[in-house]
This record gives structure tokens, sequence and C-alpha cells, in this order.
């Protein structure tokens, strides 16, 4: 199977090169027209050929009674700690049954995407039993997000002592584009991905660095900026700032196999992207993107690549959405492992990537049948693979 897509050139008479032309693979998942003839900035770097996972697989959905769930995290014993939009958390057995509802979180703004979104545990939860969340914060000017914390009660009814460790700021009145996963590096530091909240009037705040916005930030368990960070030394800079140029991203994870940052973006009309997050660098929005404004209509200058910006490994035109991503890494269904798994929303599907070389060499959509948002994602201590829905289903999903 050719798993990259062909470049096709033309040439002057006398063999100069005059130009070359992207031509996506022929057996690429993606059948539908993109919103914009750009080209990419390499083969393969968008509508990669179609793989399929051989191991027969069993999909089942072992609760239907979630509401709005929007973040999952597996606890030490095999069990799911899951926020509901609305504001609270619910714990369930590793069966899919509730056995404990959270109550007396902050209150939150869960117009449009805000609400109570992801949930990490702290690498030291069996001893610490701490709690890690990001919620839209109301504000007088508007809202914001906030990276709160505090301990899971012996009840497991409560969180105790709360604290918010940090707000992304500046506020804003709209009700889009929080970002706001949350995952922990190998020291116990937090990296947290913020969006860029959408409007036309803040958006340009991606690239600016003294906001928080549309950026990856380094930070201590206590919110405060990660030491020696790439911008601690340069004036009006905030300190935390480890990436920025970014939408929105809501999807975060370390590849366990490199120890990689990798992050899911949503594009505007096409040009969701996946990264591989590096210190300091700008990955573009909206300076650069491929995608187009929902009116159609070019993004700032309409350009796709610019000196001193990141091009994205992989992306997807028209979108699909990714609302979360996730590494396999077990043995269980063995051809799986290292791959990684993407929520779509608006696709409605999960999405598998093939990944050889930090390049995408295979792309499946699994479960697209089922008119589902696919919210998180995340790898069971059985190697199973889980999903939760906007619709209120728990998925999980294994080998025959």
């Amino acid at each position: 199977m050719n798993l990259f897509n062909r470049q096709v050139c033309s040439f002057l008479t006398a063999g100069l090169l005059l130009s070359c032309t992207q031509v996506p693979a022929q057996n690429s998942v993606e059948k539908e027209k993109p919103s914009a003839d750009y080209q990419p900035a390499f083969v393969g770097q968008t509508r990669i050929s179609a793989v399929k996972t051989k191991t027969p697989l069993n999909i089942a959905i072992i609760n239907r009674k979630l509401e709005n769930p929007w973040g999952i995290s597996v606890m030490p014993d095999g069990r799911f700690l899951i926020t509901q939009k609305a504001g609270d958390m619910v714990i369930l057995q590793a069966n899919g049954t509730l056995v404990k509802k959270i109550t007396g979180l902050p209150k939150v703004d869960d117009s449009g995407q805000g609400g109570l979104l992801d949930v990490t545990l702290a690498p030291d939860f069996e001893k610490s039993r701490m709690v890690y969340w990001a919620y839209s914060e109301p504000q007088n000017n508007g809202v914001l997000l906030a990276i709160a914390k505090g301990k899971l009660a012996a009840n497991e009814t409560s969180i105790e002592n709360q604290v918010i460790i940090y707000r992304a700021t500046p506020a804003y009145t709209g009700k889009l584009q929080y970002g706001s996963r949350i995952v922990f590096d190998k020291n116990g530091n937090l990296f947290v991905s913020t969006g860029e909240r959408s409007g036309n009037d803040i958006r340009i705040q991606a690239q600016h660095l003294n906001s928080s916005l549309g950026k990856i930030l380094h930070l201590t368990p206590a919110g405060k900026a990660v030491p020696n960070g790439p911008f601690a030394n340069q004036a009006n800079a905030r300190p935390e700032i480890y990436a920025y140029g970014l939408r929105n991203p809501d999807g975060l994870a370390i590849n366990p196999q490199t120890g990689e940052l990798w992050e899911a973006e949503f594009g505007p009309k096409g040009g969701d992207e996946i990264n591989i997050i590096k210190s300091g660098k700008n990955y573009g929005w909206p300076i650069i993107t491929y995608g187009t404004e929902y009116s159609g209509r070019k993004v700032g200058e309409g350009i796709q690549q610019k000196a001193g910006m990141e091009q994205p490994i992989y992306y997807w035109n028209p979108s699909i959405s990714p609302g979360s991503i996730a590494f396999y890494n077990s043995n269980h269904i063995a051809e799986w492992k290292g791959n990684l798994f993407v929520g779509a929303l608006s696709g409605s599907h999960i999405i598998r990537l093939v990944i050889k070389a930090n390049k995408i060499v295979g792309e499946e959509r699994l479960l697209a049948d089922k008119g589902e948002r696919f919210r998180d994602l995340v790898e069971g201590k059985d190697g199973a693979l889980y999903a939760v829905t906007d619709g209120g289903n728990l998925y999980k999903i294994t080998k025959k």
C-alpha cells in the first residue's frame, strides 16, 4: 500500500522546475472536497492513505446516562473520573456503573462551549488524592478559563481544599474556544492548553506573548511558571508560556514512546491540525492556516506557510473537529500500539493515525456509523480504548 501522497511537478522545456502540486492519496479516507484549494507544505501532510484494523473489535456502550461529559481520567484502580459540562463530576466503576457523584465545585458558565471541562489526576494521586480540573469561570467583564485543584474526599462525593491555581486572562464576553486540556509532564508539572476565544477582535492575542490566550502553558502544581521557560527573560512576555499561535487546542497528550507533547486543534472552516509542540515555537494562528473563515473568505492574507511559524504535521480539510487525542500504548490490540487516536466531534467518528518517525502514514475512521460526537478518549487499565460522547455515552472498544 502506498502510504504517501504523490507529488506531480511541471517543468519548462529546458528541464527547469516550474511548480509542484501535492496529489492526495487515491485511497484516502476523506472523499469530500476541501473548503479551499490550498497546497500542503509537504507530501503526506493531509489526506494520507487509508489503513484498516485487522484485529476483530468488540464495541460496547457501558453507560448511556452521562450528562454532557467532557473529560475522562483513569483512576489507579481502573475506575473513571468524568466531568460533566454543567458543573459536577462522577466516578464510574470500570464496567461503567455509576458509583459516586461529586458536587460542590466552583460555579461554571456552561453556555456555548463553556462549563466544567478537563480533569486530570496528580501523578501521585494514590498518596495525595489531588485532582486538577479546568472550567469556564464567570467574571464581571466576561468569562475566562480557570485551572483549579483539590483533594478528593475520602467519601468521594466532594473535593476538599479547592483552590484556583491559574486564570487564563484576559476575560472575554464570548462563550467559545476555551481549549483547556491538562497534561502532566515527567517532572510533575502541568501543560495546559488555552483557546483564543474565537472572536475576530481577540483571536490575534494567540500571537501576543503578554496574553494567556491561544497558548500552551507550562505550570507548576501551584500554578506558577515553570522556571527557565522559553520567554522567562523576555520583556512583556508571560513566563508560563511554552508555545503560542494556537486556535482552539482541545487535544493534548504526551507520546509515551518519545516523551514529546502532541496537540490537536480546531481550524475555522477546515484546517484542523495535529502538531508536535516544541518549546518557544509559534504555530501560526491566525496568520497561517489551511482553513477559511466560515463565510468561505480567506483568513487574513490567506497564507499557509510563513518563516518562523511551525507547520502542522497533519491537517484535515474539511473539518473533523478534534475534541481530544490519546495515544494507545497497550499490547491488548497490538497493531494499535503507538497509534494516536482522535475524537472527532463534527466528524462523528474516532480517527486512528499511524505514526512513523513523527509523520502520519495512515488514517482510519472508526465508529463512523454511530452518529456520535466523540468528546474525550482514554486508554483504560485493561488496554481497552474508552470514549465519552456529547450524547452521554461511554464506549468501550476491545478485541474480540
